[in-house]
């Protein structure tokens, strides 16, 4: 990359951006929801490995096999959202790296060390799940990620025996900015960062 990007698409990403609690009552067209896929998948993970899987809870049926799993203080939030991600991750994700890495034998580096593949897959599920939460942003939408939520449920209920883990939700709109706190302040560069 040869230049930044301007300063309109860094407030719409990052400076203006909010987490939001309250909808609109706009849907979000099955299309945006593939075309955030479509930039969130490149994102970069360690040997290409994407773990990340997402699960786009969108219809009324969907909300209410959602629902007995949230806390008291996100269902509201949850039930109202046009959409919530699901962001969990494959525990066997290393079965595509002869596909997602080919010009090595990378899943045997995690074959044999399940420490190691749990790790893995934590780490860079979490990463695509952020991705895709700057990837929304980008295309208009509003996040709200959250943890709140009794992660068994949500995966007896939706994840239909498959190996993967849940990692924590996401809702997906277009949120109310009247209804917005003031934002909370952040750490500074002295308290978290050194240079070497």
């Amino acid at each position: 990359m040869s230049s930044s990007i301007d300063s309109a698409a860094l407030k719409q990403l990052f400076t203006e951006a909010r987490t939001y609690s309250y909808w609109q009552d706009k849907p979000i067209a099955d299309s945006v929801l593939k075309e955030l896929y479509e930039l969130t998948k490149f994102g970069p993970t360690s040997a290409n490995c994407s773990p990340a899987r997402f699960i786009f809870v969108r219809t009324p049926e969907g909300k209410e096999r959602l629902k007995p799993a949230m806390s008291a203080g996100n269902m509201e939030k949850t039930m109202k959202a046009p959409v919530t991600v699901i962001a969990a991750y494959d525990n066997q994700f290393y079965e595509h790296l002869p596909t997602l890495f080919p010009h090595t034998d990378a899943r045997s580096w995690f074959t044999g060390n399940e420490a190691f593949a749990q790790q893995t897959a934590l780490r860079n599920g979490s990463l695509q799940a952020a991705y895709l939460i700057m990837a929304a942003r980008s295309l208009g939408l509003d996040a709200g990620p959250m943890s709140g939520f009794d992660a068994a449920k949500v995966k007896a209920e939706f994840l239909d025996g498959r190996d993967w883990t849940v990692n924590f939700l996401i809702n997906l709109g277009y949120g109310q900015p009247e209804k917005l706190h003031d934002r909370l302040p952040r750490l500074s560069i002295d308290d978290v960062c050194d240079f070497c």
